[in-house]
């Protein structure tokens, strides 16, 4: 793929906080997440074993060993879909190609199979996930959702936030939201 290889795509990153303490144990816990916010100033770098680009179906799919990076946070994953908004009236973005897809121009984008989230000492782990740029709405999905900040730790299985708020929740989807606190990790 020649030209194609070159391609721009802007990803949201999101850098994870964690959520308040006093929801503890309950079956959903909501809280402020301020470092899930798109980033249009740094570069993204993403490499996988092959991306494979369907202009007539507006997305670019990148397969095997998934990583992307933006500054400090990276994202790992099987499989990673990215859908890019049809601007042409046969369906093609403008231009014909995805090379002009820009952080504007991304619809939505899938993660798949072992999705680890890092940024600076946060961590999340899941199944699943997908961001929905139009509504800014990033969703972590699976069996078991783990947030890690340092020593604390939130489970449950879906994870939601508001990008442009910063809201987000941890929902339990059936059983109950588990947080391990470490009181070393206060603030002083």
């Amino acid at each position: 793929m020649p030209a194609k290889s070159n391609l721009t795509l802007c990803l949201v990153i999101a850098a994870l906080a964690t959520a308040p303490a006093t929801a503890a144990f309950s079956q959903a816990t909501a809280g402020k997440m301020d470092g899930v916010a798109l980033s249009n100033d740094k570069p993204i770098h993403i490499e996988s074993d092959k991306l494979e680009i369907k202009d007539k179906e507006n997305r670019a799919d990148f397969t095997g060993n998934v990583v992307a990076t933006q500054g400090t946070t990276m994202l790992k994953s099987k499989t990673m879909t990215v859908y890019y908004k049809s601007s042409g009236k046969d369906g093609a973005s403008s231009g014909g190609t995805m090379a002009n897809a820009g952080n504007g121009d991304i619809d939505r984008i899938i993660v798949n199979g072992g999705v680890v989230l890092n940024s600076d000492k946060q961590t999340a782990t899941a199944e699943s996930g997908h961001f929905e740029m139009a509504k800014q709405l990033f969703i972590l999905e699976g069996k078991q959702v783990v947030l890690s900040d340092g020593n604390n730790v939130f489970t449950g299985c879906r994870l939601t936030v508001h990008m442009d708020t910063g809201q987000a929740q941890l929902d339990s989807c059936g059983g109950r939201v588990q947080i391990q606190l470490d009181p070393k990790s206060r603030s002083k």
